[in-house]
This record gives C-alpha cells, structure tokens and sequence, in this order.
C-alpha cells in the first residue's frame, strides 16, 4: 500500500485501536507527534517503531521540534534555543552564530532520528518583522539574507544527522499580527515587499537544502483571494514554476481556524490537494480526520509519492551511542551554557 496524502495525529503516549484503525486508511501517509505523545526517549522510540510497523512503505513519522518554544519533547532531549537566539549570535560574531545554526540542525536531527522520527517540521525560514507573535522568537533574523544564510546552515545540519528539512511558512508569515491557529491573517503588502520574505526560499531551493515546503494559511490579497495553503498561484505559480522547487508541498494543519470558512475538513482537504500540495495535516479534530480519509481514499498522485518518500530519514543510531560520542557531548555543553548566559542585544 503507498502512502496517501493525510498526516494525522493520535492520541497518546501508544497506539490505541482507534489509532490503529485511522492510520491504516489508504489516505494516511504520516503521523505528526505532539508533546502529549511523549513521557521519555524509550517510550517515544517505542511507540514510533509502533507507527512504523503499521505500514509498508511505513507512515512518515513528524514532530514540530524546531526549538525555543515549539519543542515538543523535553527532558531527555536537549533544550534547544530559539532561532531569534542563534540571528543575535550572529550578529554578535558570524561565524559563532552559523557554527550554532548548523549544530543546532544537527543535535535535534540526531536525537530524534534515534528515536526513528523521520522529521521535524524546521527550519522556520519567516522574516523577524516584530509584528507576529506567533512567529516572534521563532524567526532567525529580519534579514532575508541572514536568514538564508542561518536556515541554509541549519538544514545542512539536519541533512548531515539522515533528516530531511521543510522549510516553512511559506511566501511568509512573519509580517502578520493574527495567529492562524485563531483566524484567518491577511497580509495587505505588495508584492515587491513580499519578495523579500521569499528571498531565503529562493537561496535554499538553489542550493538543494530543503526537501519540502510547508504552506502558509495566510490571504496576501493584493495577489492572490485564497490562502496560500489553497492558492495555485503561490503553489504553481512561485514556488514550483518561479523558484523551480521539485520537493514536497506540505499544507498547514487544515484544523486551524483560519481554515474553517472554507467548508467541511473534506473541502478543504480537496482545496489543498487540487491546487497542489503534496500532504496536507489534520491534526485535534478526529471526526475531521475521518472525513477527510474517507474522501481521499482514491486520491493518487505518483509525483507525490516519489517526493514523499524524499522526506524519509536514513540512518537511526542507537541513543546509548549517540549520547557518549564526543560531537554530541560537545555540542549538548555549548547549549546548555547558552541556556545560562544573557541574551545579547545589539545597541540601538
């Protein structure tokens, strides 16, 4: 059975039969973990192999783990700091502040593809506007070109430790105060202001570092009247045709509110798909995920799947191992003292 274009949720720390029954839909292709899932690096080790054991070609198995405060797992996993963070470092010292994002993309690539997780949903690659507060400290920078440079290092990070890396919130999300999670955010700008927010794609796609791109659920309406998670013009038209990305398109999870007014979890599902994304989420909303699998059930896109399977992690090192070997020690240090130093702050 290949992998169907739904990443859906479950519900906790082990596979109930509900789960079970959902995740073999022919509609599934992925599994998005969340903090509620975790209680330790074996347990969550356990339960992936569960995910994986469900299905061949397994379920592509994700987490939001990017760092700061969207870092699903803690305890045993190191805490890794904000992006915004790593952009002050640079501008403290470059070289400093690359070294960090490339190990920054390392150590959470390597301790949960230890765990077998296939990905996690980073770099975040949006503009440090000060505007979001979803965004915020997520951001690397306000540069595109320093953000370019930062996530490019940090996806090579990634790719070195076997994960694959999806930048996101493609054009942009940084320059937006409302929080899709709540409602619908328009962004009012030109086109030519936007461009800038797409700078740093532009610099990833050339250099071959991202495998897939999640969308936006935002409306930019000087350019385009449909969010771009359901825009061919932002899918078809830049991403693919004027960037010339060959990866995965990812849609933002469909259960957001910003989504709501575009009918049923099927609708807009189908919205998604049709304008040309690769995946979709539906993530805290079982009955929406239900409908969504059973109106994709004959959903076939061949392309997809070959750039699906992309997003595949390689290599899964043994935690003990993982732990005692001097890159990580070294590394796991250098955090953990950026977690008890101040913040640096440029001088206004």
């Amino acid at each position: 059975m290949s992998l169907g274009p739904v990443m859906l949720d479950i519900e906790g720390t082990s596979l109930s039969p509900a789960d079970r029954d959902l995740l073999r839909e022919p509609a599934a292709g992925g599994v998005i973990l969340f903090a509620r899932n975790y209680e330790s690096a074996a347990q969550i080790t356990d339960l992936v192999a569960e995910i994986r054991a469900l299905r061949s070609p397994p379920l592509l198995v994700a987490v939001d783990h990017e760092g700061g405060r969207v870092q699903r797992f803690r305890g045993e996993f190191t805490a890794i700091p904000p992006m915004r963070r790593i952009g002050r470092e640079y501008d403290r010292d470059a070289e400093a502040g690359r070294r960090a994002a490339r190990e920054a993309g390392w150590l959470i690539a390597s301790e949960l593809r230890a765990t077998g997780i296939d990905l996690s949903f980073a770099p975040c690659v949006d503009l440090d506007w000060g505007v979001s507060e979803i965004i915020g400290d997520r951001a690397f920078h306000r540069d595109p070109d320093v953000v370019a440079d930062l996530s490019n290092l940090f996806a090579r990070g990634l790719r070195s430790a076997g994960m694959a890396a999806v930048a996101k919130h493609f054009p942009g999300h940084g320059a937006v105060l409302a929080d899709s999670h709540l409602r619908l955010p328009v962004d009012r700008r030109e086109y030519g202001r936007i461009l800038d927010d797409m700078r740093p794609y532009e610099r990833l796609i050339g250099n071959g570092s991202i495998a897939g791109v999640m969308l936006a659920h935002i409306v930019y309406e000087r350019i385009d009247a449909d969010p771009a998670g359901f825009s061919a013009y932002w899918i078809q038209r830049e991403l693919r045709s004027r960037l010339g990305f060959g990866g995965a398109v990812l849609c933002d999870d469909l259960s957001m509110k910003a989504t709501l007014d575009y009918g049923s979890a099927a609708d807009r599902a189908k919205l998604a798909l049709d304008a040309g994304c690769d995946m979709i989420l539906v993530c805290n909303d079982r009955d929406g995920a239900h409908r969504a699998v059973d109106a994709l059930n004959d959903w076939s896109n061949p392309l997809s799947l070959v750039r699906l399977a992309r997003l595949h992690g390689t290599g899964h090192p043994l935690r003990e191992t993982l732990l005692a070997s001097e890159e990580w020690q070294r590394i796991n240090e250098r955090f953990q003292r950026w977690s008890g130093r101040p913040e640096f702050h440029l001088d206004a």
